[in-house]
């Protein structure tokens, strides 16, 4: 459906967005993650048309887009600010992409009331959009951006002005809706739990680079380095150096998974495979904090050296803060990162 290859954007000297190949499905939900200035919004712009290409090509459905307006390209777009006319009710706002292209009043009113109950406002047609809660803006922004059928959906930021539960709500509504309707999406934000619970593929950028991209179960189990794992919120992560199953650290020997790359590399020790040991058999910690996340206690452990260490426990075995306690690591969330 899409294809970008050495996509390139530059603002001044700075590449934005460098050289990016990027292929997304028919039918495919990709969500592009990174933080601020990661150039994750630029290339959104960039396949919309809004952004000049300085160089490489964007092809949609095989066909090179260079010199295509925006209005020609069969591409929806969806803004965080959501950018729904005050002045026209919910039904004119859903209906005009359909008016854009000459659709029959017939037409256009069969179709806002087949997406007004797709995305849950059934009726609504003759409100206000001044009148509308954010969640209910955010879904009359999407049916308008689905009414003209694009080939190709973009959101940018889409549930960036929502509180958190009401974002963990739609992002579920969302999949959903994508997966019954075949619809082919590429998003950009910086919510991590956004992307992970809306796509098929994630993809991470850092300085205008993919940095990795993988299905959400890929990228979470095995970032592709230190950067990824940092970004994903991954605070355990030592230089070491890897010899056979095992790899020195400043923690001590960690057992790394069988077939890990070897030498001298970042090591990521998931929270999750931090355990308590017999007393004496182990690296001695002191327990520094505890913060009760719900199903399991995050404890921040002090050990004699090396930086502070984060672990996970079951409510029942979580110690208390200011034990002494055991820890020995789990080689299945032992991740030997790329040394770049």
């Amino acid at each position: 459906m899409l294809t970008l290859t050495g996509a390139t954007v530059r603002f001044g000297d700075r590449a934005v967005l460098d050289a990016v190949d990027l292929e997304v499905a028919e039918h495919e939900i990709v969500c592009v993650l990174g933080p601020s200035g990661s150039g994750k919004s630029t290339l959104l712009r960039a396949v919309a048309g809004l952004q000049p290409l300085d160089g490489g090509r964007v092809l949609l459905g095989g066909a090179d887009q260079a010199g295509v307006p925006v209005h020609r390209r069969g591409v929806g777009l969806m803004f965080q600010d959501h950018q729904l006319f005050p002045q026209r009710d919910v039904a004119g706002n859903v209906a005009f992409g359909l008016r854009m292209r000459g659709a029959s009043r017939a037409e256009q009113a069969t179709r806002v009331d087949e997406l007004l109950d797709l995305v849950g406002l059934p009726g609504a047609g003759r409100r206000a959009v001044s009148a509308l809660s954010g969640g209910e803006q955010q879904r009359v922004a999407l049916a308008r951006a689905l009414a003209p059928r694009p080939r190709l959906l973009m959101l940018d930021e889409p549930l960036g002005q929502l509180d958190r539960g009401l974002r963990e709500r739609l992002v579920v509504e969302l999949r959903g809706l994508f997966g019954a309707l075949g619809t082919t999406v590429l998003a950009v934000t910086h919510d991590q739990g956004e992307a992970f619970a809306l796509a098929d593929r994630v993809v991470v950028m850092r300085d205008g680079r993919i940095a990795q991209s993988g299905t959400p179960l890929e990228v979470w189990r095995r970032p592709a380095s230190e950067f990824v794992a940092r970004f994903l919120g991954f605070d355990n992560v030592v230089p070491a150096t890897v010899t056979g199953a095992a790899a020195t650290t400043v923690w001590g020997k960690i057992p790394v998974p069988d077939g890990s790359p070897q030498g001298d590399r970042p090591l990521l020790v998931r929270p999750a495979g931090v355990r308590l040991a017999t007393p004496g058999e182990g690296l001695a910690c002191r327990v520094e904090t505890r913060t009760f996340r719900g199903h399991h206690v995050a404890v921040t452990l002090r050990p004699a050296e090396g930086p502070l260490l984060e672990a996970e426990f079951a409510l029942r075995d979580a110690p208390e803060a200011g034990a002494e306690v055991d820890v020995v690591f789990d080689a299945d969330e032992v991740v030997v990162l790329d040394a770049g």
